[in-house]
C-alpha cells in the first residue's frame, strides 16, 4: 500500500454517500432544517407587480418573479434561507428581503448550528431529483442524506463555489450588456452609417418607407442584389449529405447547431435546397422567430429544407455579411410578421422575403458596418465560451468539493 493510500485509509471512512473524511458527518435532509415555525405571507401570481419596493420570489426558474409594495408581507425570519420549487425542483439562495410567491414556494430554513446555509444550498443543487411532472417533489427531498463537514470547512467550500459563481454572473451580465450594445449599434449603423455618435449631426438624412437613412443611400428590394440558387430532389440521387432543418438553428446565436445525415431515397421530401458558403438562410415558417444562419465551410454544398429561403448575395453590390445583419433588424422581422399568412402555421414565401426593401449603402460602407457588428459578435462569442468554461469549472468543483475529492479545510480565506 502506498503512503497516499495508507493516509487515505487512516483519514477516510465508508458512508452511505461513499468514502468521506472521518471528521465529516452524514445526516438526513430534514435534520439540516430548523424546527422553528414561521408565518409566511404568500401572494398569488395575479397580484405580482412589474415595479415595486420588494422582490417576489416564487418557484419559477427566475430568481425574481415580480414585485410588491407592502412591507407587512415581507418574509420576517432571519436570512439567508433556501427556496425550493415544489413543482419545478428549482433551488434559490435568498439573502435579501423578499415576499413569498404562491403555494408551491417552499421555504427551507437551515439549522445554522449544523449547516452553513450556502453550503446547504450548493449541495441541494447537486441532487438529481426525479421529475414527477407538475406534481409535488418536496417529499422526495426527505429521502436524501447530506454530508456535513465541520462548519469551518462548509464555509470554505461555499466560499470557493461562490467565487466561481460570482464570476459566472459577472460574465453573464457582461454578455447581456454586449447584446444591448449590439442592438443599439444596429439601430445607429442602419440609420446614420458607420460614423461616430459625435458625427451624426453631420449626416444628412432622408425619410423612406423603411425609416430614416443617409441621403446618399438607397432602398431597394433584396432580389436586386442576390443571385439565383439551386434545388435538387435528393431522393432521386445517391448522394450522402448534411441536411439542415429549421429546428437546427440556434435563434440566439443565429447559427446552425445540428443537422442530420441522409442519402438518396431515405431523404426527406423537403431536402431540396442547395446551400453554399456565405449563403444566408431564413426560415419562412414563423419568420418572427428569427431562425437565421449564415452558411460556413462545414455546410458548403449541403442541403437545407424548403422551409428556408436561401439568400446568396452577389458580392459586387451586396456583401453577404451586411445582408445577414440587415435582415436581423427589428423592422425587417416585424414586416415579415405583418405579411405572414396562416393562423396555425404562419409563413411567408421566398418571393415575399426577396421583395422586402433594405438600406443600400456603398459596398465599402456595407463592409464597414458589418465589420463593426462582427467585432461585437466575436466579443460576445468569446464571453459565451468563458461562461461555458466557468460553468464546467463550477460543476466540477461542486461535485469534487462535496465528495471530498478536493479538500479546502486548510484554505485560509476571509469567510
Amino acid at each position: 500500500m502506498t503512503t497516499q493510500q495508507t493516509l487515505q485509509a487512516e483519514e477516510y471512512k465508508q458512508t452511505e454517500l461513499g468514502e468521506l473524511p472521518k471528521d465529516w458527518g452524514v445526516v438526513k435532509f430534514e435534520d439540516c432544517l430548523s424546527d422553528k415555525k414561521v408565518k409566511v405571507s404568500k401572494l398569488q401570481q395575479s397580484q405580482f407587480l412589474k415595479i415595486g419596493k420588494f422582490p417576489i420570489v416564487d418557484q419559477s426558474q427566475d430568481l425574481i418573479a415580480g414585485y410588491w409594495d407592502n412591507d407587512e408581507d415581507l418574509f420576517s425570519s432571519p436570512l439567508p434561507i433556501v427556496v425550493f420549487g415544489d413543482h419545478t425542483r428549482a433551488f434559490k439562495f435568498i439573502d435579501f428581503p423578499f415576499v413569498c410567491g404562491p403555494d408551491g414556494t417552499k421555504i427551507l430554513i437551515p439549522e445554522i448550528s449544523k449547516v452553513f446555509p450556502k453550503f446547504f444550498y450548493y449541495y441541494l443543487k447537486l441532487l438529481n431529483i426525479p421529475s414527477r411532472g407538475y406534481n409535488r417533489h418536496y417529499s422526495l427531498l426527505k429521502d436524501y442524506s447530506i454530508p456535513l463537514p465541520p462548519l469551518s470547512e462548509q464555509q470554505k467550500i461555499a466560499y470557493v463555489l461562490s467565487t466561481v459563481q460570482t464570476t459566472q454572473e459577472r460574465t453573464q451580465n457582461f454578455i447581456k450588456s454586449l447584446k444591448e450594445l449590439k442592438k443599439s449599434a444596429m439601430k445607429h449603423l442602419f440609420t446614420y452609417g458607420a460614423v461616430s455618435f459625435e458625427d451624426i449631426d453631420k449626416v444628412e438624412l432622408k425619410e423612406t418607407e423603411i425609416g430614416m437613412i443617409p441621403k446618399n443611400w438607397e432602398t431597394e428590394p433584396i432580389k436586386k442584389y442576390i443571385i439565383k440558387t439551386e434545388q435538387k430532389d435528393m431522393r432521386k440521387t445517391n448522394i450522402e449529405f448534411k441536411y439542415i432543418d429549421v429546428s437546427g438553428i440556434d435563434r440566439e446565436k443565429s447559427k446552425i447547431i445540428s443537422y442530420s445525415n441522409f442519402k438518396g431515397k431515405s431523404s426527406p421530401s423537403r431536402a431540396r435546397k442547395i446551400i453554399k458558403l456565405n449563403d444566408i438562410i431564413i426560415a419562412t415558417v414563423r419568420p418572427t422567430l428569427k431562425r437565421i444562419a449564415k452558411i460556413d465551410q462545414n455546410y458548403d454544398c449541403q442541403i437545407c429544407s424548403t422551409a428556408f429561403c436561401v439568400l446568396r448575395a452577389d458580392g459586387k453590390k451586396m456583401s453577404s455579411n451586411y445582408l445577414f445583419y440587415n435582415i436581423h433588424r427589428d423592422y425587417f422581422i416585424a414586416e415579415l410578421g405583418r405579411i405572414q399568412k396562416g393562423a396555425n402555421y404562419p409563413a411567408v414565401s421566398d418571393s415575399e422575403i426577396k421583395n422586402q426593401k433594405i438600406q443600400i449603402p456603398s459596398l465599402t460602407e456595407q463592409q464597414n458596418i458589418s465589420s463593426i457588428l462582427s467585432a461585437i459578435d466575436e466579443k460576445i462569442q468569446a464571453e459565451e465560451q468563458k461562461k461555458e468554461a466557468l460553468k464546467q469549472t463550477f460543476n466540477s468543483l461542486l461535485k469534487n468539493l462535496m465528495t471530498a475529492k478536493i479538500r479546502v479545510n486548510d484554505l485560509e480565506v476571509g469567510v
